[in-house]
């Protein structure tokens, strides 16, 4: 059997993991909905396979990449979710300080993806600070259905308060300058505009494709924004609107990309509806957003 090309795949099925990797269906549901689709020389063994992240071979930072230090550390989170884990990565030998950024993984944890955008991150010369809010309940599992099982028993403001507890930890290092940016991902894409609301000294938020917040809370904002948006991300998409007249109305800096004809999730390398010259792009822009608003 040829392998499966992005091209071969429908939209639909795009839409239908999209439901999935949401809890909108439970598994069984997409199974049998993906069988629909499973035709000319297509089983739903191979489109479950293709669709599903692949963590093997699409690392873009090495774990032992040398011009890193990285190590798992553990915080406090003494309201919420009692001692965190994270990755903290910084370039190697470093005697410097440096502003730091909080990558904020998806609604499964801290998964290989977001460790290596923790990397990718140090790699531009910060340092980062990558949690893993499943921690309270062993960390993420290794493998992203029970990793979003298990994020499904966290309650997404705890969760919340566990990330702000990250901005405490970083801005205490002695490796940072105290300048500290956000960026999430889906639910972490939450994560990072609800952090702009709640850290009044957060400088910069980078959500992708993330939930916004309401009107009252949007006018709390004082953190620069670069909000970057999937074109085909209907679901997401909807709440911009009056997001953005919040963000107008209360004089807030923001920029807004849309990306189109990508899917959520664009960014995500490890999976088929990564889009590589629309995540180059958002990367790109986030990296010198970040250097303009924290260095």
């Amino acid at each position: 059997m040829k392998p499966i090309k992005k091209e071969d795949i429908k939209q639909d099925i795009f839409d239908l993991y999209d439901d999935y990797a949401h809890n909108k269906i439970d598994r069984r549901s997409f199974i049998e909905k993906l069988s629909l689709y499973a035709v000319g020389g297509l089983t739903v063994g191979s489109l479950l396979s293709f669709v599903s992240p692949n963590y093997t071979d699409t690392l873009l930072v090495p774990k032992d990449d040398l011009r890193l230090s990285s190590e798992y550390i553990r915080y406090r989170s003494p309201k919420r979710g009692g001692t965190i884990k994270g990755l903290l990565s910084q370039p190697a030998n470093n005697t410097k300080k440096l502003p730091g950024v909080i990558v904020v993984h998806e609604n499964r944890g801290l998964n290989p993806y977001i460790e290596d955008v923790g990397r990718r991150t140090a790699l531009e010369g910060f340092i980062s600070l990558a949690p893993d809010a499943l921690s309270p309940l062993g960390g993420y599992p290794g493998n992203d259905d029970e990793g979003r099982a298990m994020q499904r028993k966290r309650d997404k403001n705890e969760m919340l308060d566990d990330f702000i507890a990250a901005y405490t930890y970083l801005i205490n290092h002695p490796k940072c300058t105290g300048k500290i940016g956000v960026v999430g991902f889906c639910f972490g894409g939450w994560i990072a505009n609800m952090m702009a609301v709640k850290i009044p000294n957060l400088l910069a938020a980078v959500p992708f494709y993330g939930g916004q917040p309401s009107a009252e809370e949007t006018a709390q904002i004082n953190a620069a924004m670069l909000i970057e948006y999937a074109g085909l991300d209907t679901r997401v998409n909807a709440g911009w609107p009056d997001y953005e007249n919040s963000l107008k109305s209360n004089n807030i800096d923001y920029t807004v990309h849309f990306y189109p004809e990508v899917n959520h999730g664009f960014h995500n390398n490890t999976t088929p509806r990564f889009d590589k010259k629309a995540a180059d792009l958002a990367w790109s822009r986030t990296i010198q957003f970040f250097t303009e608003k924290l260095v």
